[in-house]
């Protein structure tokens, strides 16, 4: 959904949007589980500049909800993640603030978002949103025992041989680095 200056002048824009699976490109490891649904509104903000100069701002307040399936930071099992989240974000045309040099700005600045020429996509934020609203790692479970080194194995489904084998012969010559290391310190 394309949000633009020119549908906000008269009135603001009122968004019930439902995204489904696969319409919005998270990330690798991120998946939408059943539908998106998105509800708020757009407005225009004109802020006015030196010399009568107007910027047309958008801004979106809306609500989402929805399912989301990341994998385990251990195992690389699917961990349910169900999240829900407001937000009230001020876009500003990119050309804006384009100017050439360097200028100071405000604490507030630094909460605006810019948008290009054509307009806003509404799925940019619900996606933004989405990431900054995930954990940077899941678990399946608190004490995930994760994948075995050498051979692969889930250790949460079960056990493998490998901790019976010996190691790789040729990484026997780094045996005692470790203990070295600590004796210099």
């Amino acid at each position: 959904m394309l949000i633009t200056p020119l549908q906000l002048e008269n009135e603001p824009l009122h968004i019930a949007e439902s995204f489904a699976p696969g319409s919005i490109d998270f990330t690798t490891g991120i998946v939408q589980v059943g539908s998106l649904p998105v509800d708020g509104q757009a407005d225009l903000l004109l802020e006015h500049r030196e010399g009568n100069q107007q910027i047309a701002d958008i801004r979106i307040r809306a609500h989402y909800a929805g399912d989301f399936e990341m994998d385990c930071a251990r195992c690389v099992e699917p961990v349910s993640m169900p999240l829900k989240g407001n937000f009230d974000l001020i876009f500003r045309p990119q050309e804006a603030d384009a100017d050439s040099g360097e200028r100071a700005i405000t604490v507030d600045e630094t909460e605006i978002g810019y948008y290009e020429k054509s307009g806003l996509l509404l799925e940019d934020v619900v996606r933004e949103q989405v990431l900054l609203s995930l954990p940077g790692r899941a678990l399946c479970q608190p004490d995930c025992k994760g994948l075995c080194s050498r051979c692969g194995q889930n250790l949460n489904q079960a056990s493998c041989s490998c901790e019976d084998t010996p190691a790789d012969p040729r990484w026997n010559a780094l045996a005692g680095l470790a203990d070295k290391l600590e004796l210099k310190h």
